[in-house]
């Protein structure tokens, strides 16, 4: 005889809780407008995707060399390994370090995550109690800001504004500081600006960071793609026995984001870092290790051949589509822009003054329905402007000019629809 159930007495219906952290956590790169965009993809529509800097979707490809160690090496990567990395991988790291002259640099002082967004979290997890600041950049990248939240801390943000090329003021970042403040975040080369740090700036900051015992927390993602004659100052040998962490890793300067391969590199005094240390340790420990494959790829990427180098370089790729943005900045009625000297966006504004009402969020929505670009706000970069766009650099030169078109073309609609406002008032 079959077997009959009874249908228990129904019960209100009630949501999973969420954590309320999650209320003060953003991420528009791959937010609303990313989520509309695909929508519209799967209405047969083509978006030029300018939200993410991602070198592979773009036609870039992992170098050979780099990519040859990943396949020669997978039938050893079946099993975990040790909680901060393979060892060769981190001792080719420390060597980097120690070249460039950090203080206390060392294979033990190293982690590999995956990815540096796995290790900016690792790292703030390991440093933050309740309610104690973090001091950002603004803008930032906004990882840093949703890591110092979800982590229980308060993100605190010193102005990079582009009146000042987007570099910060050590005296504002000093203001700032209060009792809870426990460290100071760098990007540098910038992201989303494009600013690349003078090294009198870089030992100014740290002369804030000594006089308050603060961590230094350098994000150097980008720290070899460079513009013109910009030059990049890896701040660990500059900050001496303050305790600094740097991060770095595969993604942009090896085109490899799919790899998740970053790592962190602890140096200053080792006396003053070897609690955060052991921390670091035991968190590493605890989600076991990070993806082995592609840590393959460490030691030939820092000690094979530089295949940067000729991107950047008048007539490589990224430099001519860094310059086809600032030509289309230029020929804009409506926008200027700080010519970036590093990394892989541009981070243009509306010219004080040419769109009163503009908002950053209405147009990139604009954008997308209209011209079928995708930006991100500016104001998803913890800024209070509401006038900035960040691009990237990655789409071949005749593209850019292209999108730039489309741009103004939508930059011309919203001013004319703003300007019979203009003529009632």
């Amino acid at each position: 005889m079959a077997r009959t159930f009874t249908r228990a007495p129904s019960m209100p219906q009630r949501t999973v809780p969420v954590s309320s952290r999650l209320s003060d956590v953003r991420y528009e790169i791959r937010g609303a407008l990313s989520r509309r965009a695909r929508e519209l993809e799967a209405e047969g529509r083509h978006i030029v995707r300018l939200n993410i800097g991602n070198p592979g979707l773009f036609g870039f490809a992992v170098p050979a060399h780099v990519r040859a160690e990943v396949e020669a090496n997978l039938s050893r990567s079946e099993a975990y390994c040790h909680q901060q990395g393979l060892q060769a991988a981190r001792e080719a790291i420390a060597a980097r370090e120690i070249a460039r002259g950090a203080q206390g640099a060392h294979a033990d002082n190293v982690f590999i995550g995956n990815g540096v967004s796995e290790l900016i979290d690792l790292t703030l997890r390991a440093l933050l109690n309740t309610g104690e600041e973090v001091l950002l950049p603004s803008p930032d990248y906004p990882l840093w800001s949703a890591a110092t939240v979800l982590n229980g801390g308060r993100a605190r943000y010193y102005p990079c504004p582009a009146s000042r090329g987007h570099l910060p003021d050590p005296d504002e970042v000093e203001a700032l500081i209060t009792p809870r403040t426990r460290a100071l975040v760098l990007i540098n080369p910038n992201n989303p600006t494009g600013a690349v740090y003078p090294r009198e700036l870089l030992e100014a900051l740290v002369a804030v960071a000594e006089r308050h015992r603060l961590l230094l927390l350098s994000d150097e993602i980008y720290d070899g793609i460079l513009y013109d004659d910009a030059k990049f100052h890896p701040l660990a040998p500059l900050a001496g026995d303050v305790p600094c962490v740097t991060y770095a890793g595969l993604s942009k300067m090896q085109r490899a984001c799919g790899y998740r391969t970053g790592w962190i590199s602890v140096s200053g005094s080792e006396a003053k870092f070897a609690e955060f240390r052991a921390a670091l340790d035991l968190l590493s420990a605890l989600r076991l290790c990070a993806n082995v494959p592609s840590q393959w790829a460490i030691v030939p990427a820092l000690t094979g051949p530089d295949t940067m180098s000729a991107l950047t370089a008048p007539g490589g790729r990224l430099f001519e589509a860094r310059r086809a943005v600032i030509e289309g900045v230029r020929a804009s009625e409506f926008l200027e822009v700080v010519a970036p000297q590093g990394a892989l966006y541009a981070f243009p504004q509306v010219k004080p003054g040419a769109l009163p009402a503009f908002d950053d969020e209405a147009f990139a929505l604009d954008l997308l329905e209209t011209e079928s670009v995708l930006v991100v706000p500016g104001n998803g970069f913890n800024i209070r402007e509401r006038n900035h766009f960040r691009m990237t650099l990655l789409p071949q030169p005749a593209e850019i000019g292209d999108v730039f078109a489309r741009i103004e073309r939508c930059l011309r609609r919203t001013a004319e629809r703003a300007a019979p406002a203009r003529h009632v008032a």
